[in-house]
């Protein structure tokens, strides 16, 4: 398979020079964009500067808005499958060769990092609502996930053209309602165990409320990804798909 690897970046001209630099020794930047949401530092020049290909928004659109150009110029290029990667150094790029070969089985392969017993630290409260998110996600997409939010993940080429014709871009509609999205449309998705780095500044703090109200959002989102229907360009993908088949 071609597989481009995306990166969403907003503001990250400290780290995106380091993170491509690690990236480049597992895959080769020729084959790697940057999509510079919004940034209002040096991001772009400097993943440029690197020998990636940048794309940029001219506002910050969120990380949805990021993959959904990503996957629309994966398809225009011949790409047949995207990783999404982050662009503040908690991904390792040496994990991409277990997401790629992982594809092969699946049309959506996640980088879990509570998979088989993983143990990425975070707050307890994070934790608990990391855990209910899975269960409620693997319940909408009828197969077990442990780490439902993780942005560390590969779409193959079943899922590179759903995703490249619509793909989620409200606030964490890019992690979880996608998997829905994805699995309405009879495509798998499925887990690898990964592990990750710790992000810079050490790991974010969640109180009670404020993880409340996450949970509730993703609450929120699940239940519009299954009532909303199929966006038409969606269902006329999959008209196209029966009828190559007949």
């Amino acid at each position: 398979m071609r597989v481009l690897v995306a990166i969403p970046a907003l503001n990250e001209a400290t780290v995106i020079a380091d993170v491509l630099a690690s990236l480049s020794v597992a895959h080769p930047l020729r084959d790697v964009v940057v999509i510079d949401d919004g940034s209002r530092d040096n991001t772009a020049r400097i993943a440029r500067a690197a020998g990636a290909h940048v794309l940029s928004h001219a506002i910050n659109l969120g990380v949805g808005a990021a993959m959904g150009t990503a996957f629309k110029y994966a398809v225009l290029n011949g790409y047949d499958a995207v990783i999404q990667f982050d662009g503040d150094g908690q991904h390792r790029a040496e994990q991409i060769s277990e997401l790629i070969a992982a594809a092969e089985h699946s049309d959506i392969v996640i980088g879990s990092r509570f998979a088989n017993g993983g143990s990425f630290k975070s707050s307890a409260t994070r934790r608990n609502v990391q855990r209910f998110i899975a269960w409620v996600t693997s319940a909408f997409a009828r197969t077990r996930l442990t780490d439902a939010t993780s942005g560390f993940r590969i779409a193959g080429p079943r899922a590179l053209q759903v995703f490249a014709e619509h793909y989620p871009v409200e606030w964490l509609g890019d992690t979880v309602e996608s998997i829905v999205l994805a699995t309405r449309q009879g495509l798998s998705v499925s887990e690898i165990p990964v592990v990750m780095n710790e992000r810079a500044g050490g790991v974010p703090s969640q109180s009670v409320l404020r993880a409340t109200l996450y949970t509730g959002r993703i609450l929120f989102i699940l239940g519009l990804a299954t009532i909303r229907s199929v966006p038409p360009q969606i269902k006329a993908l999959k008209l196209r798909e029966q009828e190559a088949g007949a």
